[in-house]
C-alpha cells in the first residue's frame, strides 16, 4: 500500500501555527514511508473563500519546505463530483430530501429545548413518501444515520473511541441550492484521491464519525485516522491571538527560520526520546504515528527563541543572509550588496552568537552594508555629542597606522583614553562604536574596525564628526 496523506487547509485567513503542525505531521508520514503529500484546497464555502488566503498558505509551505505531489486541488472544482455521489446514496436508500422549512427547524428545535430532548432534526422525512413532498420547498438532501448500536474509531492516537449512534443525525450531505456540504465533500475527496492516513486536530475527531457514515454507506475503506491534541498557550487554553503570534507569516516576520519552526512544531506533540535538536533530514527518518502525545502540548516561546538561536548559530552567513534581505530593506531600507555582504561573512561567528533571531541579527550586522552618510539614533548621537576631540585622536592614530586589526584597534583606544579619559576605555569606544554603526549595540567594535578596514574606518569617523 502506497501511503497518501494531505493537508485540506480552508482558505478564509492565514495560515495558524496548528495547521502549519497538521501539514507537516502529515507531509512527514508521507515522505517516511516514501509515499505522497497532497494539498487540497477545501474552498466550496465562497462566501468566506479568498484567493489571497490560499496564496498565503501556499507561500507558507513553500517557505517551511513542504513540498506537495502533484496539482493542488480544488474542492469546489468537484462538485459535481460531490452531488454525483449524493444522487447514489439516494438511489441506494442510504440518503433521502427533507422538504422543512426554516420555520419549521426553528419550531422543531425550540420544542425540543422546553422538553429537553436533543435538538437534533426529527427525521420526520427519513421514511416519508416522496409524493407528499410540498411543491414549494427546495428539499435538502440528508443522509441516513444509523438509528441504534454504537460506532467505533479505531485511531492511532486516541485509541478506540465509541459513540452511541443516537449521538449522530441526519445531517445534510447536498443543501438546498444543490450544493455539496463539507461532511460529503471531504470523504468523496479523501476516497477518490486515495487518501490511506488522514492526520488532523482532534477537534475533527466528532466529525470523523459523521464522515464515517458515508464511507459505510458507500463501501469504501476507511482512512487510517491520527487526531492529535491540539496546540495551548502557556495558561493550558487553546492557542490564540491573546498568546501572541498565531500565524506562520507572522513567526515569519518575527525573524524566525523556518527550520527552527519546523523543528519546534515537530518536537509540539511528537517525540523521540529526549532529542530536542531533530533536522528534518532525521525527521523524516524518525517520524511515526505511535509517537504523538495524547496530550496538548504548550506553546513555549522562550523554547522556540532556544532552538532559533541554534539554527541561526548553524547556518551559514550566506543562508542567514538570503533569509535576511526583506528585513534589511524593511527596517534599514538597505539591500546589502557584494561589500556588505563580505564584511557581514567576516563577522559571521561573533553576529551568530549574539542572535535569537533574524531581526537581532539584522539590526547588529547592518552597519557593514550601510554606506555614509548613516544614521544616528537617539543614543548614539549622545555619545557622540562632546567627543569630537576623541574622535580626532582616533581618526589620526588609524590613519597612522600600517596595518590595522583588533587587537590594535583596541591598543589605539586605550592609548586615546588614556590620554583624554584616565583610562576609561568605554569612554572613547563607545564614541567610536557610534560613529562606526550609527548605534550603540553591536559586536565587538574593535573586530568591527578590522573588517571595515583604516579607510572606511576613518571616513565614517570624519562623517560622524561633521555631522
Amino acid at each position: 500500500m502506497t501511503v497518501v496523506t494531505r493537508f485540506p487547509p480552508s482558505p478564509t485567513g492565514f495560515m495558524h501555527v496548528g495547521n502549519a503542525r497538521t501539514a507537516l505531521f502529515n507531509w512527514l508520514y508521507a515522505r517516511h514511508n516514501n509515499g505522497k503529500f497532497i494539498v487540497r484546497i477545501e474552498d466550496t464555502d465562497r462566501k468566506r473563500h479568498s484567493e489571497a488566503a490560499v496564496d498565503a498558505i501556499m507561500d507558507g509551505l513553500k517557505w517551511l519546505g513542504l513540498d506537495h505531489d502533484g496539482e493542488v486541488i480544488s474542492q469546489f472544482s468537484r462538485q459535481e463530483r460531490h452531488r454525483e455521489i449524493a444522487q447514489q446514496m439516494i438511489d441506494k436508500g442510504q440518503a433521502y430530501y427533507c422538504y422543512c422549512s426554516p420555520e419549521e427547524l426553528t419550531e422543531m428545535r425550540e420544542k425540543a429545548k422546553t422538553e429537553g430532548r436533543k435538538t437534533f432534526y426529527d427525521r420526520r422525512w427519513r421514511d416519508a413518501d416522496p409524493a407528499d413532498a410540498p411543491k414549494d420547498i427546495k428539499p435538502v438532501v440528508r443522509i441516513k444515520a444509523p438509528l441504534e448500536g454504537s460506532t467505533t474509531i479505531h485511531d492511532k492516537v486516541q485509541g478506540e473511541v465509541t459513540t452511541p449512534n443516537d449521538q449522530l443525525d441526519d445531517f445534510i450531505i447536498l443543501r438546498s441550492d444543490g450544493t455539496p456540504t463539507y461532511m460529503l465533500s471531504v470523504v468523496v475527496d479523501d476516497h477518490d484521491m486515495g487518501i490511506t492516513h488522514i492526520l488532523r486536530g482532534d477537534d475533527h475527531l466528532n466529525n470523523t464519525f459523521r464522515q464515517k457514515i458515508i464511507f459505510d454507506a458507500m463501501g469504501w475503506d476507511t482512512p487510517i485516522f491520527a487526531h492529535s491534541p491540539l496546540i495551548h498557550g502557556a495558561d493550558g487554553g487553546k492557542f490564540s491571538k491573546r498568546h501572541g503570534a498565531q500565524s506562520v507569516q507572522e513567526f515569519r516576520d518575527m525573524g524566525y527560520l523556518p527550520e527552527a519552526l519546523v523543528n519546534y512544531l515537530l518536537r509540539l506533540g511528537w517525540s523521540h526520546g529526549d532529542d530536542e535538536i531533530i533536522p528534518t533530514e532525521k525527521a523524516i527518518e524518525w517520524f511515526n504515528l505511535e509517537h504523538i502525545g495524547k496530550a496538548p502540548a504548550k506553546f513555549d516561546f522562550a523554547k522556540l527563541d532556544s532552538l532559533n538561536a541554534h539554527y541561526i548559530n548553524e547556518s551559514t552567513a550566506e543562508h542567514l543572509i538570503n533569509q535576511s534581505l526583506a528585513f534589511y530593506e524593511q527596517r534599514h531600507g538597505i539591500t546589502p550588496d557584494d561589500v556588505g555582504k563580505s564584511r557581514i561573512t567576516q563577522g559571521i561567528d561573533e553576529l551568530k552568537s549574539r542572535a535569537k533571531t533574524l531581526l537581532q541579527f539584522v539590526d547588529e550586522s547592518a552597519f557593514y552594508a550601510k554606506s555614509i552618510p548613516l544614521s544616528f539614533d537617539e543614543k548614539a548621537l549622545k555619545n557622540l555629542d562632546g567627543a569630537e576631540e576623541i574622535l580626532l585622536a582616533l581618526k589620526a592614530a588609524i590613519e597612522n597606522t600600517t596595518e590595522i586589526n583588533a587587537e590594535k584597534t583596541q591598543e589605539i583606544c586605550k592609548s586615546v583614553a588614556d590620554e583624554f579619559k584616565d583610562g576609561k576605555l568605554g569612554k572613547v569606544a563607545m564614541p567610536l562604536r557610534a560613529a562606526l554603526t550609527g548605534t550603540t549595540v553591536s559586536p565587538s567594535i574593535f573586530h568591527a574596525v578590522e573588517i571595515l578596514g583604516a579607510a572606511e574606518t576613518s571616513a565614517r569617523i570624519q562623517a560622524a564628526i561633521e555631522r
